[in-house]
């Protein structure tokens, strides 16, 4: 079995991507454990076929995650019963919104672990995708939003995304939904955060699509001139008068140079992805288009989203169709 993580052959910013027409891909399925809301999918290539690890629900709004393949990235066939499941304590109500790497054989799968109170970046390994061992929550004592005006007091960490190779020595991590931080592992397993949850590499943007939030998408691609490209998720959120937020996710990209790789020194001043569909506007959460999933695949760039945190969704870039080349408004054709 071959498997494909981390590609190459970019160029920053990554794009442009156009819906597929056919979307959504993959929908709630009534009668079984994800009945009610299919969310954020990873995305690898396994023996030439795209596929995806998604997290999905029925009405009891425990989350699991889930398997399905494609042999063209559009069409997938779903396994009938989830690869992960909430067995521990400090994921009861939830493993949610998984990142894939794959590392010598290996594959390095992140999640929340959700008990209703605290998110926790969670890590679980496993050789076939189907047999897991958990190794727990990563940082604890962690607030991922504690450089923001919603600093949550407590244990808060989500979007992990490890890097396949590694930087001056170490496997880097970089994760994080409010802000954005690195850390480094010698094991791959033990994670240390190069800062304090004060000091975030990037955050958001005052008067920009994630003035309110921002949160790790896709693990990276190495563009043509050694930059790492990392999708990403931005948020801007209005309070409503009961105290919830309407909100707005868009999708973004930034960059990093291996030579430092604390540091984000490029960023998409415009979103590449946004809501524009009837399932983008309306779900479980409405204008939501969250990216956690890319893959090269036959000769194109496939970008896989939820829609709503309800239904999901591909949005494919090819190569031979660069910015600003009169590309056509609408939805790509397979």
């Amino acid at each position: 079995m071959t498997s494909t993580s981390f590609f190459t052959g970019a160029s920053f910013p990554l794009g442009p991507f156009v819906p597929y027409e056919h979307n959504p891909i993959l929908r709630p399925l009534g009668g079984s454990w994800e009945s009610a809301n299919l969310y954020n999918p990873a995305a690898l290539v396994v023996d030439d076929e795209v596929v995806l690890l998604y997290r999905a629900h029925a009405d009891d709004i425990v989350s699991h995650i889930g398997l399905a393949s494609s042999g063209d990235g559009y069409r997938f066939r779903r396994e009938s019963a989830p690869i992960l499941s909430p067995t521990e304590d400090y994921e009861r109500f939830g493993c949610e919104d998984p990142r894939i790497s794959v590392i010598d054989g290996v594959y390095y799968l992140t999640y929340t672990g959700w008990d209703r109170t605290t998110a926790r970046l969670c890590l679980a390994t496993s050789t076939d995708l189907h047999h897991w061992t958990k190794h727990g929550p990563l940082f604890e004592g962690f607030d991922t939003f504690a450089a923001t005006s919603d600093a949550r007091g407590h244990d808060w960490s989500k979007a992990g995304v490890i890097l396949p190779f590694m930087l001056q020595g170490k496997w880097w991590m970089y994760f994080g939904e409010g802000a954005i931080y690195w850390a480094t592992s010698d094991d791959l397993l033990h994670w240390t955060p190069g800062t304090a949850d004060t000091e975030p590499m990037y955050r958001s943007t005052p008067g920009s699509f994630d003035e309110d939030l921002v949160e790790v998408g896709a693990p990276p691609v190495l563009s043509d001139n050694g930059l790492l490209v990392f999708l990403m998720n931005g948020a801007t959120r209005h309070r409503r008068a009961d105290g919830g937020y309407d909100v707005d996710y868009r999708c973004g990209q930034f960059a990093i140079d291996p030579a430092r790789p604390g540091a984000v020194i490029a960023r998409m001043q415009e979103p590449w992805l946004r809501p524009q569909s009837f399932e983008d506007h309306n779900g479980l959460i409405p204008n939501v288009t969250f990216v956690e999933g890319l893959v090269f695949f036959h000769g194109k760039w496939f970008a896989y989203y939820g829609q709503s945190d309800t239904t999901l969704a591909v949005a494919v870039h090819d190569p031979s169709v660069r910015w600003g080349a009169g590309l056509e408004s609408g939805r790509l054709k397979s």
